[in-house]
């Protein structure tokens, strides 16, 4: 047994009240015989040893109620059977991640863990401490009836969440909690790819049920985007999917249906098309509907607008020009000035992608022409020599596309110039020469450090050369700055500079700060910029959610380190292990029980004492 409160033992103190007035009743002095009352001292005679063991029993019965007063005062718990529960601070850690939404005999699994939630907060008491605790990591503390509330208002998430995460913070959270009695019950499809990390609860007990039987079969979809992110107005649809046989697809473009067929088993599709919508557009890729029903859709966007006008400087060099020819045969571009490709000596106006001068003595017109036209970068020192040109990644908020990996493998430079950013330079390096940028991307224009001829450099005459060409046109020059960005639900991400405000599907508008949060439910929210659209923000689910292979109870437990690991096979023995942390049930209301009871018994002698005739 221990004590919640002991320093209401003191009040056993008064246990002595009853026991001074036992000892004061009792009359001590001189006993002088009267003829008169000799009867009555023979009749004390023969009731006097039940008078004794009467007041003695008296006394102990006063001593003991008091005692028992005290004890209860403290809080006592023990370790015994029965019903009951002491003080205990407990969390409830509730897997509402994507996967929970798959429907098992005939319910959602996440419904199921709902009610197991309620079964247990219906046996709490005032004297316990609750917390609930989602996979994505959110707390809500409170009594059982607020926990009650909240369990109704929990949704399922459109991704994984972190349920690592969210069972450290219920380790937290009851290790906070000030009692002895300390559990986490965690309900989980157990799914694996959610537990691929070990988490330390420290001298909690953790209860964990997970659903019997195999999960079921899964048709979904993993990927789905527009390449490139901007078309002139070409592009195309690419989908993969993860089925087990054929299954019907719809491809939606601006809330139309584009493209329907049929996909084999783990098929990728590509769909090519040329809308005549315009501007940003959000599209979907949907699959029929199966057990989850979550990962069935998956969001896009795509810049759609007419082929780039382009104009080409002589400066530009020959190679140049027969890679616009290539562009302007397979309508990609048109003949206009909406882009120009100049020598940097011959820029006037952006948007343009600006080639260092073939002719040093042209550096100081072409640095005056950059100011000129505000672009904030410099050419400095002359290099020369052989030097190997790499990629460069861009950052997460540049909408440059990122897949041309090998866009500059065997491509090297003889004759080059360093590229100075000057105050105020907003710019990705989209290829660089060892640590020194080679090609820089910014708003409205691209700079090349070389002049593009092989006699500066081999890249335009790799095969590479005219789709990277087509590249900085159709995707970093024409319309606004802006791009995709991709997240999962509920991810941090920094702001795109190109973007200032954020439209959402119902089509409300606000502000962004300097770190976003993405929403989330998955969706297109597109990003703009002075009330324009520069770009969209894409959430989708994580493609792991969509894998439903489960862990056995004892690989969860090998994943959690805690002080003791309980499973349960189902709820009714789920909810007969709640609350038992400790195996310590509050003996109190017994302990005053029994002080009420002997009470009674006391009440009871003391009547009987007093209707007790003396014999004559």
């Amino acid at each position: 047994m221990s004590l919640l409160a002991p320093l209401w033992l003191a009040l056993g103190t008064a246990a002595l009240v009853p026991l001074l007035i036992h000892l004061l009743r009792r009359r001590i002095g001189t006993r002088i015989d009267f003829p008169a009352a000799r009867y009555l001292a023979r009749a004390e005679q023969e009731h006097s040893r039940s008078l004794r063991l009467r007041n003695i029993l008296l006394m102990l019965l006063r001593v003991a109620v008091v005692l028992l007063v005290a004890t209860a005062a403290a809080r006592p718990v023990m370790r015994l059977a029965g019903a009951g529960h002491g003080p205990t601070a407990l969390a409830i850690v509730l897997d509402n991640s994507l996967s929970t939404t798959v429907v098992v005999d005939g319910h959602p699994l996440l419904e199921q863990f709902r009610a197991a939630a309620r079964d247990i907060l219906a046996a709490a008491n005032a004297t316990d401490r609750l917390w609930l605790i989602t996979a994505d990591g959110r707390v809500r503390g409170g009594g059982k009836a607020t926990l009650r509330e909240e369990l109704d208002r929990v949704e399922a998430l459109a991704g994984a969440g972190n349920l690592p995460l969210a069972l450290a913070r219920a380790g937290a959270a009851v290790r906070a909690g000030g009692l002895d009695s300390r559990q986490i019950i965690l309900l989980t499809d157990g799914q694996r790819t959610a537990w691929t990390q070990n988490t330390d609860v420290g001298d909690v007990q953790v209860l964990l049920w997970l659903p019997g039987g195999a999960p079921p079969v899964n048709r979904a979809l993993v990927a789905a985007e527009a390449r490139p992110e901007r078309w002139t107005p070409r592009g195309a649809v690419i989908a993969r999917l993860l089925s087990k046989d054929s299954t019907t697809y719809r491809i939606t473009l601006g809330g139309r249906s584009l493209a329907r067929g049929t996909a084999g088993p783990n098929e990728e599709v590509v769909i090519r098309a040329a809308p005549p919508e315009r501007g940003w557009v959000a599209g979907t890729v949907e699959l029929e509907p199966d057990e989850l029903p979550g990962d069935n859709v998956r969001h896009f966007a795509v810049w759609i607008g007419p082929p780039p006008a382009i104009s080409v400087s002589p400066g530009a060099g020959p190679f140049v020009r027969s890679a616009i020819d290539v562009l302007r045969a397979s309508g990609r571009v048109v003949d206009g000035r909406d882009i120009a490709i100049v020598s940097a000596d011959e820029l006037t106006t952006l948007p343009a992608l600006i080639i260092a001068p073939s002719d040093p003595v042209r550096i100081g017109a072409a640095n005056r022409a950059l100011e000129r036209a505000g672009v904030p970068w410099r050419f400095g020192l002359a290099r020369h020599g052989e030097s190997t040109v790499s990629s460069a990644r861009l950052s997460s908020s540049t909408p440059a596309d990122t897949s041309q990996a090998g866009t500059f493998v065997d491509v090297s430079a003889t004759s080059r110039y360093d590229l100075v950013g000057q105050s105020g330079a907003d710019a990705d390096t989209a290829a660089r020469i060892g640590r020194e940028p080679w090609i820089v991307t910014g708003p409205r224009y691209v700079i090349v450090g070389s002049a593009l001829d092989p006699a500066a450099t081999t890249f335009p005459v790799r095969a590479a050369f005219v789709p990277w060409l087509a590249s900085m046109l159709t995707e970093h020059l024409v319309g606004e700055p802006g791009g995709v960005v991709a997240a999962n639900p509920g991810q941090q991400l920094s702001r795109p500079r190109w973007a200032d405000a954020i439209e959402d599907p119902s089509g409300a508008h606000s502000a962004l700060g300097d770190d976003v949060q993405a929403p989330a439910q998955a969706g297109t929210y597109f990003l703009e910029r002075s009330g324009r659209r520069v770009g969209a923000l894409v959430v989708n689910s994580e493609p792991s959610e969509s894998v439903l292979d489960r862990l056995s109870a004892d690989d969860v437990a090998r994943r959690i380190r805690a002080r003791q690991f309980l499973s349960a096979a189902d709820r009714p023995q789920l909810a007969s292990l709640s609350f038992r942390s400790a195996a310590r049930r509050s003996v109190g209301e017994p302990i005053l029980l029994g002080a009420l009871a002997l009470l009674v018994v006391e009440g009871l002698l003391v009547g009987t004492r007093r209707r007790t005739p003396v014999a004559a």
